[in-house]
């Protein structure tokens, strides 16, 4: 199993892509402590399906944008699994809307979550992995912090933002043996996409060649290369997931 003995935290995998990645990762034999921002029945319900797999998992409920806390559960979380060989920063949120219409507070709460978040568990992981001298950090990006998109100049810039971060972060500790890259997902099947209207969902599906939605598990899969050593001189990169969408 490409994993077997290695632990990974991983943001939001309550639901949608952050779940798919768990599961991936639990099926290669990877121990998984996830966080997610409510205590729901699905957060449960990951948590038992990764458990049945028969690895070590547990869900600890936080808001990832929250600097503190992912200082105390990165640190709770070295102490009860005993290593933290992976960071995999999942956690967003959209709030769309022309740039002209735009709140303030639309804008601070997607850079918040979705920006600072990945900063939060960086942060918070990197010494952990500086003292082992190994370590592979994978951040969700998207392919509109490529392109841009109207209606989500804050999505965008979260987006884009993620990506010079793990760039970075590649230059800075590739010395210590830590790899960091990014993903960056075009049109996936997800319950936010599923949520937008048909005649908005058909004319992403128009663009893209490969004339499909991408699956949860399909990100998943790129994801889980970049965490395993068959990636082992990839860092500092970007990998586009969007059916050539771009």
């Amino acid at each position: 199993m490409m994993l077997e003995g290695k632990t990974a935290l991983i943001t939001g995998a309550g639901r949608g892509i952050g779940r798919a990645i768990a599961l991936c990762f639990a099926n290669e034999g990877c121990n998984i402590a996830f966080t997610d921002i409510e205590d729901s029945e699905q957060v449960r319900a990951t948590e038992a399906e990764l458990l049945s797999l028969g690895v070590k998992a547990k869900a600890y409920i936080a808001d990832a944008s929250d600097y503190e806390a992912a200082i105390r559960i990165a640190a709770q979380i070295q102490a009860e699994f005993g290593t933290i060989d992976i960071l995999v920063n999942n956690a967003g949120i959209t709030r769309d809307g022309l740039l002209l219409r735009m709140s303030e507070q639309q804008w601070d709460d997607v850079l918040r979550v979705n920006l600072k978040s990945a900063f939060n568990y960086t942060h918070a992981v990197v010494p952990f992995m500086v003292r082992a001298r190994k370590g592979s950090i994978i951040s969700l990006a998207s392919v509109v912090g490529i392109a841009g998109n109207p209606a989500q100049a804050n999505y965008a810039a979260s987006k884009a933002g993620i990506i010079a971060l793990m760039k970075s972060t590649a230059k800075e500790l590739g010395t210590r043996g830590i790899r960091a890259n990014a993903v960056a997902p075009g049109y996936i099947d997800t319950d936010m996409t599923q949520a937008l209207p048909q005649q908005v969902r058909d004319s992403f599906i128009e663009r893209i060649p490969l004339h499909r939605a991408g699956t949860t598990d399909e990100v998943a899969q790129v994801v889980l290369f970049l965490a395993s050593d068959m990636s082992s001189y990839v860092s500092g990169q970007v990998i586009p997931i969007d059916g050539a969408m771009g």
